[in-house]
This record gives C-alpha cells, sequence and structure tokens, in this order.
C-alpha cells in the first residue's frame, strides 16, 4: 500500500521538481500570476477576483494581475516551479509538503484558511458508525489531501490502517458521483459537496473536527521572495485589505460568495462558520504542518522526514 501511494502521488511532481529554480526573477516584473481555486469555500480568493483587489493593488507598480485556476496541487506547484505562476493563493499543505520533499523551491508566506469541520466522510448506510464499521468497505476520495488524512486519522482511532479498507483514488466529484450510485460505501468529501450530501440526507460518518488540522496555505518560492520584496509587502497589504472587507460588509461578502458557487446564501453561512480566514501563521499552524508531513511520510507519501520549520519564514 505504501509503495502504491508513493508511487501515485510523486508521479505527478516529477516534472515540477525538475523544473526547480525558475520560478522567480531579479529582472523587473510586468505580470503576476495568481492561482484561483474557488471550492471548497475559498471565501478571500472570490471577494479579491470580484472586488478587484489585487489588479488595484498592484496597478501603480505597473503590474498586470492574471488567474490561473489550477484545483489540482500538483498543477499549482508543478506551475509555480515552472513560473507559470507567482503565488499559490490558496495551496493545501499535503501539496507544499509534497513539493519540499521532493526539493522543489516552495516557502509558505503565510495561511488561507484552517477548516477540518469541513472534511467529511458521507455514507448511505448508517450502521458506520466507528472505525471497525468501516472494516473491507469501500472508501473514496482524493490521494495525498486533507480528506485522505482524514480517512487515515479516523481509522487509525481504532488501531487500524488504510490496509483495513478498499480505498480508492478519486476526486472529490467522482466520490460523491460514485456515492450516489452505490457503488462505493463511502465518499470522502468537503465543501459544498459536502453540504448537498448532508442535505440529501447521507449518513456523517466523521468529519476532520479533532482529527486533522485541514491547513491551506499561501505559497511562493523562495527565490521569488527574495528577488521581489516590494510584491511581498503589497501581496500582504492586499489580504490585510480582503479580510478588512470581509468583517466590515459579512452581508455582502456571502451573497457574492453564494452566486459565484452558484448556492444559496443560507447554504454558504452554514458552511462559512466552519472556516478560519485568519492570516496569521502561528505556532499552532506549525504544529499542524509537521502533524501532516510526518502522516505523509508514515504512509508512503514522502520517502524521507521531513522539518516543515524549512517551509517557514518565522
Amino acid at each position: 500500500m505504501k509503495k502504491r501511494l508513493l508511487a501515485m502521488t510523486m508521479a505527478a511532481l516529477m516534472a515540477a521538481t525538475a523544473l526547480t529554480g525558475c520560478g522567480g526573477s531579479s529582472e523587473s516584473l510586468d505580470k503576476l500570476t495568481f492561482t484561483y481555486v474557488t471550492a471548497p469555500l475559498n471565501v478571500p480568493s472570490i471577494i479579491e477576483k470580484e472586488k478587484g483587489i489585487f489588479a488595484k493593488t498592484f496597478e501603480d507598480m505597473g503590474i498586470e494581475v492574471e488567474y490561473a485556476e489550477l484545483t489540482s496541487g500538483a498543477d499549482q506547484t508543478q506551475a509555480l516551479a515552472s513560473g507559470d505562476v507567482q503565488v499559490l493563493y490558496a495551496v493545501g499543505a499535503t501539496s507544499v509538503i509534497l513539493s519540499a520533499a521532493n526539493d522543489a523551491d516552495i516557502k509558505v508566506l503565510n495561511m488561507y484558511s484552517r477548516s477540518p469541520k469541513a472534511f467529511c466522510m458521507y455514507a448511505q448506510d448508517e450502521s458506520l458508525t466507528t472505525p471497525e464499521s468501516l472494516r473491507g468497505k469501500t472508501i473514496a476520495g482524493p490521494a495525498g489531501t486533507n480528506l485522505h488524512e482524514l480517512l487515515v486519522a479516523y481509522l487509525a482511532t481504532a488501531d487500524m490502517t488504510l490496509d483495513d479498507v478498499n480505498y480508492v483514488n478519486m476526486s472529490i466529484p467522482e466520490a460523491k458521483a460514485a456515492l450516489d450510485g452505490g457503488s462505493i460505501d463511502v465518499a470522502l468529501v468537503a465543501g459544498a459537496t459536502a453540504y448537498t450530501a448532508k442535505q440529501q440526507g447521507y449518513h456523517l460518518v466523521a468529519d476532520g473536527e479533532g482529527l486533522i488540522d485541514a491547513i491551506i496555505a499561501v505559497a511562493v518560492t523562495d527565490e521569488f521572495y527574495n528577488a521581489h520584496p516590494e510584491v511581498i509587502e503589497k501581496l500582504e497589504e492586499a489580504q490585510d485589505e480582503i479580510a478588512d472587507f470581509m468583517e466590515e460588509n459579512e452581508e455582502e461578502a456571502l451573497e457574492i460568495v453564494a452566486k459565484t458557487l452558484e448556492l444559496d446564501k443560507a447554504a454558504v453561512e452554514e458552511m462559512v462558520e466552519y472556516y478560519d480566514f485568519s492570516t496569521e501563521l502561528t505556532e499552532a499552524d506549525k504544529a499542524g504542518f509537521q502533524r501532516t508531513a510526518d502522516f505523509m511520510f508514515e504512509n508512503g507519501m514522502i520517502e524521507t522526514e521531513l522539518d516543515v520549520n524549512t517551509l517557514f519564514y518565522e
């Protein structure tokens, strides 16, 4: 199982590792590309783009802002390594750790969100109430992610491992469709998909609260960070502006998110309560990164142990 997971998670990053070092430049910058990911409920990204906060922030510097809609963590880190993207604005801790473990140039600038309760395991069978009840069951969700970590952590509470279940690597939409069709027993889902499962009356086996940290961060290359300190400063100012807008215009922010995600406002109001969007990188966040790195090593997703302190500037 470990060898299979290692091959599966490392293959997507081989190209990224080969391109390491191309992500920054000491020359003047005329374009800045951010990743744009709306799921599972990335409120700061949605508000920023709708209000043009990054574009306005960098206009005076003569820098054009563009977006790359990359939802795969491997695609995001590869784009950062190649220089196609300068800022990963919402990237999972698992993707950052996997990239770093493969010797890519990647650093955590600050935090984006934490949302353990937004990551869930849903089933149609209401008898699935304990880790032991999942023995031999088919469980689907994306490998190398917060959801994968949730499943492993939940099984571990009963001294079980992935070898005790039939784990299938699927995207969140695929896992939900498989659950709807009855071809799997449990789907690992998050955000709006998890909300939909709840509304359909599916049984919540577990969520991430108390099991995972569900960390999402903002990341850049160290090369870019050192080459463009003025851009980094402006970016952090823009993040403060986004946070201020979310706090001071809560109703409008919820309406914008609901429209963008094509959800009822009531759904967004319920889901947003699961999220902490503070950008401050805390000691608790660093400890969460280390727990995730240890999880990845123990489950064969990275070959060597990683000291996550190498990822931070503080």
